[in-house]
């Protein structure tokens, strides 16, 4: 089993929001350094919590800083987009780091409406062509010509593409093209992810580049040396994903600013149902993450782990808390249609 991490570059309370873009970097330097196999980067428009918003740019320079880690998108948000141009981003980046390159796509906002319709004007139904999109996609990345069109530059090299997902949406779409697919656990607390699992490996049709489906699970994990460290460390996230629920969007706060404002009441600061969530010490971090590969999840081949975020700097070693919590980044999760998927052949036009 392999270990990843998703970095969503979050904004703390008590700093600036381009801090957490640099915070970024650095963690993308100690995910090398630790031995992680990838460091994926997330997309979101308009949140004040999570702001990165461009991907491609922070792989860039993640790229010139590092030298075996494999770097990823998790995801670029295809819909906002046009097939061509994120096919060139992404060649050139497989240019800057040959064989290093991951182009996770996916079709949700990741922000809200107004601002998806900014960034296209034809986003109320931009996620309809969104299989077409992947098939322009994966031809451009792929062959380099499509339609009678290349996409520069070319090379010995092509990133590897693949389906984000939180429902059985993109695990067919995945299986369809014979792509990898990651399903985003931690978005819907592991709900649906053994049922997209299995259907992406039941339905896969094998690729020339992956002849087998290739899955990974997406977590949440929260590690610190106790019990009682852990539950008040975790009082950041609890905090966010009640505010979040009342549309009160704003920096990740620090756990002894909440816990100093409930003056020992917790429950009312959190919520009964977020307080009763125990997070791991970490001595049990590592047989919890291997439960979730485990084959009633669809056996799968590695786990990216969210994050890591502390309101001083980020963690300098594996033993560090971990957040990866929010979701509007990863896609699928507004629709449980059966996706619309054009057919496979020659894609070179």
């Amino acid at each position: 089993m392999k270990l990843s991490v998703l970095d969503q570059s979050v904004s703390l309370a008590g700093g600036s929001e381009d801090a957490a873009i640099r915070d970024t970097l650095s963690l993308a330097e100690d995910c090398e350094r630790l031995g992680y196999a990838r460091f994926w980067l997330s997309e979101h428009h308009g949140l004040p919590t999570i702001v990165g918003s461009a991907p491609e740019i922070l792989m860039a320079a993640i790229a010139a800083r590092t030298t075996r880690i494999r770097i990823g998108s998790a995801g670029v948000m295809l819909p906002h987009y046009s097939a061509l141009k994120v096919a060139e981003q992404f060649r050139v980046l497989e240019a800057l780091a040959p064989g290093r390159i991951d182009l996770g796509v996916g079709r949700a906002p990741g922000g809200d409406m107004r601002t998806a319709r900014a960034l296209n004007p034809h986003a109320s139904h931009a996620a309809e062509d969104f299989p077409v999109q992947v098939r322009d996609l994966h031809a451009w990345t792929s062959l380099g010509t499509h339609a009678g069109i290349t996409a520069h530059p070319l090379g010995p090299h092509a990133p590897e593409i693949w389906i984000l997902g939180s429902s059985d949406y993109g695990a067919q779409l995945a299986a369809h093209f014979g792509l990898p697919y990651a399903f985003a656990y931690f978005f819907t607390d592991g709900q649906g992810a053994e049922q997209a699992i299995s259907l992406y490996r039941r339905l896969y049709q094998p690729s020339e580049r992956h002849p087998e489906p290739q899955a990974t699970l997406c977590i949440w994990a929260l590690v610190a040396a106790s019990d009682e460290e852990a539950r008040h460390l975790s009082l950041s996230r609890d905090r966010w994903r009640i505010d979040r629920q009342r549309g009160a969007l704003g920096p990740l706060q620090s756990p002894d600013a909440i816990a100093e404002r409930a003056g020992g009441n917790l429950e009312q600061a959190v919520g009964q149902r977020e307080h009763r969530r125990h997070p791991s010490p970490a001595d049990r971090i590592d047989a919890e993450i291997r439960l979730h590969a485990r084959p009633r999840h669809g056996n799968a081949d590695a786990v990216d782990v969210g994050d890591g975020e502390q309101q001083d700097e980020k963690p300098r070693d594996p033993g560090a808390v971990f957040h990866g919590w929010c979701g509007a980044g990863l896609v699928s999760h507004t629709t449980m249609r059966r996706p619309v998927i054009p057919r496979r052949g020659r894609r070179n036009g």
